[in-house]
């Protein structure tokens, strides 16, 4: 026997054109975008990718094809990489910590209110606004021992025996660069931090110091709590541009002497573009950015953690 239920009064049948308009519509408005970003973005992420299972060399032409992992087990003993794996985790933690505390102590000062205090921000800015290029440059220049200061400085000073060429020296050489980049990065965790700092309620602080509390247990009960989800993704995302950026290095040590600067995006850049070899180069960036989602997984959760706290 056939149903003759009826729709109960009051709820009119939806129509097709109502799941259109508030379904599908809103993604056809937006689908251009995501085939800007599958074609800008995708689409060369998996070509490179699958270079890394392949051989590819301009000075070996007819010597390409698919050769599975062996690109991956070339890495296993390449002293180079290794080397250069150990260099980058150096560079970026030396950078990361000067960077972050130098930067911290900026946003507290210019979080407070002094005569000047624009003009200082404006120069605490500055280096964010000056070409990684001509960065390199000048602190190369600054480095030389024949025009530059800094090695006359560090000998008058008794740190150095005598002026001599830091970025020539295997055992001093990152740290030439090491120093133009915390100049460089300062004000990326200033201006981060002191946006996070600017949001902390002032009434927090009021009712602290009702209660006795001192300059430190304010730091690190109200501060620090409301800084540290910023932190935490200020912190990755920084590392994840130090571990890919070969500008300083590149200009200013050129990865030596004897690869003591080199890092894996110098040795990709190397490897790509002075070898030819875009097969290894590729497996190299590959494993690096294995490297870094990992840690990008890491300082995600974490920061998850931090802000349910």
């Amino acid at each position: 026997m056939m149903s003759t239920t009826k729709p109960a009064p009051g709820k009119p049948r939806a129509r097709p054109s109502f799941y259109f308009r508030y379904l599908v519509e809103p993604y056809l408005y937006i689908s251009p975008a995501f085939v800007l970003i599958a074609l800008v973005m995708l689409v060369p992420l998996v070509i490179g990718v699958s270079y890394a299972f392949q051989s590819v060399s301009l000075l070996r032409p007819f010597d390409t094809g698919w050769v599975g992992t062996e690109n991956f087990q070339a890495l296993w003993t390449d002293r180079k990489f290794w080397l250069a794996l150990k260099n980058t985790f150096w560079w970026t933690l030396g950078s990361i910590f000067f960077q972050f505390f130098l930067g911290l102590g900026l946003a507290l000062l210019l979080n407070t209110h002094f005569y000047g205090k624009r003009l200082v921000q404006a120069l605490v800015f500055l280096p964010w606004a000056v070409p990684t290029f001509l960065s390199a440059l000048t602190w190369a220049w600054l480095f030389n021992p024949t025009i530059g200061p800094l090695p006359h400085w560090l000998a008058a000073l008794g740190i150095l025996s005598e002026p001599y060429n830091i970025l020539g020296d295997p055992d001093l050489a990152m740290w030439g660069p090491i120093t133009a980049n915390v100049w460089f990065g300062i004000p990326f965790f200033a201006i981060t931090l002191l946006a996070a700092l600017q949001s902390i309620p002032g009434e927090l602080y009021e009712a602290a110091e009702i209660d006795g509390a001192t300059a430190w247990q304010s730091f690190t009960k109200i501060t620090l709590p409301f800084l540290a989800p910023m932190i935490a993704i200020t912190v990755m995302l920084r590392t994840i541009w130090i571990a890919n950026f070969a500008d300083l290095i590149f200009v200013m040590t050129g990865g030596g002497p004897a690869n003591s600067t080199q890092i894996l995006s110098t040795y990709i850049f190397t490897t790509a573009f002075r070898k030819l070899d875009f097969g290894y180069a590729s497996a190299i960036a590959v494993a690096l950015l294995v490297l870094l989602l990992i840690y990008a997984v890491i300082l995600l959760v974490l920061r998850r953690r931090l802000v349910k706290i």
